[in-house]
């Protein structure tokens, strides 16, 4: 009896266990995501900010006016064109007829395109062009030398053309305009003026 009993119990907790429901799983942990990263509106350090202007700056312009000092041997003459800002005679020398002129202007289009021009004002004879600095200014001095026909009306240099002319000139480049000095008479008058015409470019300053 004793070994029935004990072979029920047996199999009673057998069954029992086999009819035990399963235990549930634990369930997973859900992932979470990263935090997204924004960009931060305060800027790095290390990054300079572009200067303003630096970009497409337009060209500082040149000086208003050119100051100088004139030779006591010139005289200051009254201008016969509102073109001009000054005009001074230079005395004749080596028998020639006529006191030489030097003329004071501002205009613009540029150096070569002048110096162009004064070509075709003596036939269209080459030019001799020496470019200068003086006291920071660019200077581009000119020498025509053969037949002069004239500046035109406007200029106050009309009139028939002379043969055995000189033309000794100097052109400060300011960018956006240029200041013309033309100095205009006979070879010899010309090239005897020619040491006090060297003096008075080297005086040439921005007003």
């Amino acid at each position: 009896m004793r070994m029935r009993s004990s072979l029920a119990v047996v199999t009673f907790a057998l069954a029992a266990a086999c009819n035990k429901p399963p235990e549930p799983v634990p369930e997973k942990p859900a992932e979470t995501s990263a935090p997204a990263v924004t960009a931060s509106a305060t800027p790095s350090p290390h990054v300079q900010p572009a200067a303003a202007g630096d970009a497409g700056e337009a060209p500082s312009a040149g000086p208003d006016d050119i100051g100088y000092d004139a030779p006591a041997a010139w005289a200051s003459a009254p201008n016969p064109s509102p073109m001009r800002k000054a005009t001074f005679k230079i005395p004749k020398a080596g028998g020639e007829p006529d006191d030489a002129e030097l003329t004071v202007s501002t205009a613009s289009g540029g150096v070569e395109p002048n110096v162009k021009r004064w070509e075709g004002q003596f036939g269209g004879a080459k030019a001799k062009t020496e470019p200068r600095s003086v006291n920071g200014l660019k200077v581009t001095v000119v020498e025509i030398k053969g037949k002069f026909a004239g500046g035109g009306p406007m200029m106050g240099q009309a009139g028939p053309a002379k043969e055995n002319q000189m033309l000794l000139g100097a052109i400060v480049d300011g960018g956006d305009k240029q200041h013309f000095f033309k100095l205009i008479g006979g070879e010899k008058t010309v090239t005897a003026a020619r040491k006090d015409f060297d003096k008075f470019v080297s005086s040439f300053r921005a007003k």
